[in-house]
């Protein structure tokens, strides 16, 4: 089972996030990619994130759609149903917690409808290099090319370029950099943190 947590690296998100909040309220709809989303809880920290700079009304035009391969099914079951022990929201700031979640038994908390409908769940192997949907104003892959071999890294990240606006952006976790053969498709926007735009 992946393991993750709420608000984890949430600083690279939260740069993210402040990106797409000046380039939303000039379109009429945000597609975002979680890309190894595992049970949720990174997607669902970016949308709260989002939602918390952009207002209620606006967050409307946002469409997070987060993929994993999830063999067992869990991962579908558990970001469809919203539902997740405190344990996963231990590192959520008080007045965070309290606006997204309601309590549903003693350990379990359910995200709110205005986040929970904002994030689809798709079965997806990135390594199959075919993408679900296209022209994504945002893709975050982070925790996940460190498992995949160096070529299989390239035909990866090549995909993503691919399925990107032009313009937009990658966001990956700190350690991961962008191998040479598409350093000339991408470009580091920060020196401290790893949002790559498309070049």
């Amino acid at each position: 089972m992946a393991f993750s947590f709420f608000f984890r690296d949430h600083f690279i998100l939260d740069r993210l996030a402040d990106i797409l909040s000046k380039d939303i309220f000039g379109q009429k709809e945000i597609k975002i990619w979680d890309a190894g989303c595992a049970l949720g809880q990174e997607p669902f920290t970016f949308a709260i994130l989002l939602s918390e700079k952009v207002g209620y009304f606006t967050f409307k035009k946002v469409k997070i759609f987060a993929s994993d391969i999830d063999e067992t099914g869990e991962f579908q079951k558990t970001i469809e149903n919203g539902i997740y022990p405190y344990q996963d929201l231990s590192r959520i700031p008080k007045d965070i917690f309290e606006k997204y979640f309601t309590k549903v038994s003693e350990d379990k908390y359910r995200i709110v409808p205005e986040i929970h409908t904002r994030v689809k769940f798709v079965k997806h192997n990135l390594l199959g290099l075919n993408p679900f949907e296209s022209n994504f104003d945002a893709i975050i892959c982070k925790n996940v090319l460190l498992h995949f071999s160096y070529l299989e890294r390239v035909k990866v990240l090549q995909m993503f370029y691919n399925t990107l606006k032009d313009g937009k952006y990658l966001a990956l976790e700190q350690t991961q950099k962008i191998p040479t053969e598409l350093e000339d498709k991408f470009k580091l926007m920060f020196s401290n943190v790893t949002i790559y735009q498309k070049v």
